[in-house]
């Protein structure tokens, strides 16, 4: 059975429609699905970052860039304002997540002992 033009024309847009609706990953979609060595610190103090509120919030920075982190906070991690808390020292962490909306989603974050 033959379609009309104007049926191949419609399914030909379904496509470009459909995939134009799928982007592929970027940097504002990045999984980190394997464990990795972030630097973590205050956002607002150490890395640049300009806080929604007054105060100091968990970020971490890898490839270059940073991003304030949610699903842990500076205050499981220990005394944020202690000579080696995260408001005085960029610190190593291990962690796994998805950067989503220029935030990064961790599913894990493992702050790693100080360097001597």
């Amino acid at each position: 059975m033959k379609h009309p033009v104007w049926f191949a024309a419609v399914c030909s847009l379904a496509v470009i429609v459909g995939c134009a609706t799928n982007p592929t990953p970027t940097s504002q979609t990045r999984a980190i699905t394997q464990p990795t060595i972030v630097d973590a610190a205050c956002g607002q103090c150490l890395l640049d970052l300009k806080g929604e509120k007054r105060g100091c919030d968990l970020a971490v920075r890898f490839d270059g860039q940073s991003y304030f982190v949610d699903g842990f906070t500076m205050k499981q991690l220990g005394d944020a304002h202690a000579d080696d808390g995260m408001c005085n020292t960029i610190r190593k962490a291990k962690v796994t997540g998805r950067v989503e909306n220029g935030r990064f989603a961790a599913v894990t974050f493992e702050i790693l002992p100080v360097e001597k």
